[in-house]
């Protein structure tokens, strides 16, 4: 596949350069594939995907792009940290509007999500990761201190972000409660509390189940079209928790906070969750995401719940980080022929565009999408 891109070394990370001289989208840099004229702009085809409906091609939306990934795409600057933050927002909406439609993506995402009370340690390429839990025990409990939900400043840069939105489907991030909780505590902490002192654990999850409630009234109201939430519930053998426990702590808080959420939900887990997908169902999620590859089989899903649940996912992420531009076509047609009849299907990476990714396959997967998701599909 021609991608029109050229790559060098720098130093001991490759960099993309662009032969043209701004970023523009994929499609006007003289693909070999004629375009097929758009009839539903970015929202709408997004919507309607969710909607189990079959739009104008497959939509293509990514929920969380690596900094330094999207800086060798765009040629931007480096981050001038080491050190990235796990908890910062690194793109303005501009910037994520320009990578929108740089890759031809149909979304662009707002994250706002309450702390996490946990030890951070930096990885070798500098990334941050949660460590050890800082909230042990129930005298821990005074150090959770989360931003007021109710304080319209926490809510300024978002009512900017929807105003400037443009035709993109705009998507509202957030974590809800069970993920927060079990990192501030740490798994065997957690674990173990289960237990010993459910109460406790009960508790601390409480504190951010009511705080996610505020919150999504609140964006719900705001002009955003999807709301995401990033609480992985799996392995990839299988839930975190039992069903038997995720029905008792988690599945009636999750209620609580589904009353407030009014616009299409999508959750994002990784892993196997066919063992709850039932009880995620009776939720009125609308859309799951990534359906892990090697943790679910993401063709037998959409045989067994096509008709009941928009999938999103799941190009594989060791092609796109391993492979080549080939291969990264052969998935994205496979993925397109196998699961995109029909409708109910919005293709993306299988977690997220992380920075080990290859830019030249991003890119291809990009070009494949435009290639091959129009309906009729026709592969």
């Amino acid at each position: 596949m021609s991608t029109g891109w050229q790559l060098s070394a720098a130093g001991s990370r490759w960099s993309v350069i662009r032969d043209m001289g701004s970023a523009s989208r994929l499609s006007d840099r003289g693909s070999r594939h004629p375009k097929k004229e758009a009839t539903m702009n970015s929202r709408e085809r997004v919507l309607a995907a969710l909607r189990r409906e079959q739009p104008d091609r497959v939509p293509y939306c990514e929920f969380a792009i690596d900094r330094s990934l999207a800086s060798r795409l765009m040629g931007w600057p480096e981050p001038a940290d080491a050190i990235i933050d796990l908890d910062a927002r690194i793109y303005t909406v501009e910037e994520r509007k320009a990578l929108a439609d740089f890759l031809h993506m149909d979304n662009i995402t707002y994250v706002i999500r309450a702390p996490v009370y946990a030890q951070k340690v930096a990885g070798q390429d500098g990334r941050l990761f949660y460590g050890e839990g800082l909230i042990k025990t129930e005298a821990d409990l005074e150090k959770i201190k989360l931003p007021d939900p109710h304080d319209d400043a926490l809510y300024a840069e978002a009512e900017e972000f929807i105003k400037n939105k443009g035709d993109y489907a705009a998507c509202f991030g957030t974590r809800i409660g069970v993920f927060p909780a079990m990192l501030s505590m740490g798994i065997d902490t957690f674990s173990i509390a289960l237990y010993e002192n459910p109460r406790f654990v009960e508790t601390v999850m409480d504190i951010y189940f009511d705080w996610a409630a505020v919150v999504a009234e609140r964006v719900c109201q705001m002009g955003f079209d999807v709301f995401v939430t990033t609480d992985d519930h799996a392995f990839k053998t299988g839930p975190i928790l039992s069903p038997a426990l995720f029905r008792r702590f988690v599945i009636p808080r999750y209620r609580r906070v589904r009353k407030k959420i009014t616009i299409p939900w999508v959750m994002h887990s990784d892993g196997n969750v066919m063992p709850i997908l039932e009880d995620l169902l009776a939720l009125g999620i609308a859309g799951l995401h990534p359906i892990e590859k090697g943790a679910m089989d993401i063709r037998q899903v959409k045989r067994d719940y096509g008709r009941r649940l928009c999938l999103l996912g799941n190009v594989d992420l060791n092609i796109l980080g391993l492979g080549t531009p080939e291969d990264v076509e052969s998935e994205v047609r496979g993925l397109i022929r196998d699961v995109a009849p029909g409708g109910g299907y919005i293709i993306s990476s299988g977690n997220s565009l992380a920075s080990y990714l290859k830019p030249e396959n991003v890119i291809a997967m990009s070009q494949a999408i435009q290639k091959y998701g129009h309906y009729p599909i026709a592969v």
